[in-house]
């Protein structure tokens, strides 16, 4: 609760989710990489030009995944922050593309996911779950041309006649945003809303 009494805004920090996942995704890579590498290597001084060559691609591959993701540091850890409160849902975007709708501006809001289809052991064991924003504005006519900022998140993916604001493999966002929409848009909030299944994330 703030000072007056009113529920704090409900704060999700996507930049710091997404540095962490890129820091450790690159991390990975780059180490699976170079053991690849190694291992080519190895293969080449032992005689072994075809298990080489395929070490030598895959080395290369995930290596390429590691350097991209310190080319992309900057970009991926600047500071985004999806506020939800009293006033509407914001995107604090201060080096990228900032946004703001106010409640009353929309007819309906709701929160979309994704799982991921366990067609191995390793995907049992780590599930991975695609978690989106969906807004729908009480007057498309109106809203688009007021909010210049969101127009690449109109109609994205499946979503028609509204916005979908992807926030990638974060089932860990779901609580916090069911929370602070049945608290600050409890008229508009439709819920969660499972999509089913899918072999891969996009």
């Amino acid at each position: 609760m703030t000072a007056w009494g009113a529920p704090a805004p409900v704060v999700i920090d996507l930049g710091k989710s997404d540095t962490r996942k890129v820091l450790i995704g690159g991390s990975v890579a780059g180490i699976l990489g170079i053991l690849a590498l190694v291992g080519a290597v190895t293969a080449f001084v032992d005689g072994e030009p075809v298990g080489g060559s395929i070490a030598a691609v895959i080395g290369i591959a995930f290596t390429f995944i590691g350097v991209m993701a310190v080319v992309k540091w900057k970009t991926i850890s600047r500071p985004r922050k999806l506020i939800i409160e009293q006033q509407g849902i914001r995107l604090d975007d201060p080096q990228g593309m900032p946004w703001a709708a106010a409640w009353q501006e929309l007819g309906a809001i709701s929160i979309s996911r994704t799982q991921e289809r366990a067609v191995q052991l390793a995907d049992a064991l780590v599930r991975r779950t695609l978690v989106r924003v969906d807004l729908h504005p009480r007057d498309p006519q109106q809203f688009r041309p007021a909010h210049p900022t969101m127009e690449p998140l109109w109609e994205f993916h499946r979503v028609q006649n509204g916005y979908r604001l992807p926030l990638g493999d974060s089932a860990g966002f779901i609580g916090p945003l069911d929370h602070g929409l049945r608290t600050f848009a409890p008229q508009i909030y439709r819920g969660v809303i499972d999509e089913g299944f899918t072999v891969g994330l996009h």
